[in-house]
């Protein structure tokens, strides 16, 4: 009987031990919405704190900290500079580049505020999207585009990371 509640006990520390191995998820979100009447993409991308500020530091300096408390000098800059190569749109067939606006902290998260100016329809945007991806293998960023009532959805990974997305007029 003894034995018995051993090899119990043995079984229950092996399958709750498998549940304290913790297991982190590399997501972002980004939001694109057309605004007709001021002609213009309006983006809002998602991301974890201490996932960017690894990137940045690997990146353009081992000092720099994300916090609104302490924020390093020149995190827009680096923020903007990734953007530039890691993000990318083409609005119905045409290269189109981004403004980056600025950046809010929430939580454990980044608030990233992009837009881009001068599109008089949307019908077709072709998305792609890698931030992350060169620095977490199973980074997913998941896209919303949102055009009037209509809305679609991508989800980006390192082996397809752009997709393209039709609208009706």
């Amino acid at each position: 009987m003894n034995r018995i509640i051993k090899i119990f006990l043995f079984i229950g520390l092996i399958s709750l031990s498998s549940f304290a191995v913790v297991h982190k998820f590399y997501v972002s979100v980004t939001q694109v919405e057309y605004d007709k009447q001021e002609q213009s993409l309006q983006i809002v991308s998602r991301i974890f704190i201490d996932d960017i500020q690894e990137l940045l530091r690997e990146r353009y300096s081992d000092s720099i900290s994300l916090d609104k408390d302490g924020e390093s000098k020149d995190v827009d800059k680096y923020l903007s500079m990734y953007f530039d190569q890691k993000l990318t749109f083409q609005v119905n067939g045409k290269e189109t580049s981004f403004v980056f606006i600025g950046k809010e902290y929430e939580d454990d998260l980044i608030i990233c505020y992009l837009e881009i100016e001068n599109i008089t329809s949307l019908e077709a945007i072709k998305i792609t999207n890698q931030i992350l991806m060169d620095v977490f293998e199973e980074q997913q960023n998941i896209v919303h585009v949102k055009k009037e009532n209509e809305r679609k959805s991508l989800i980006l990974e390192k082996e397809k990371s752009s997709g393209l997305l039709k609208f009706s007029e």
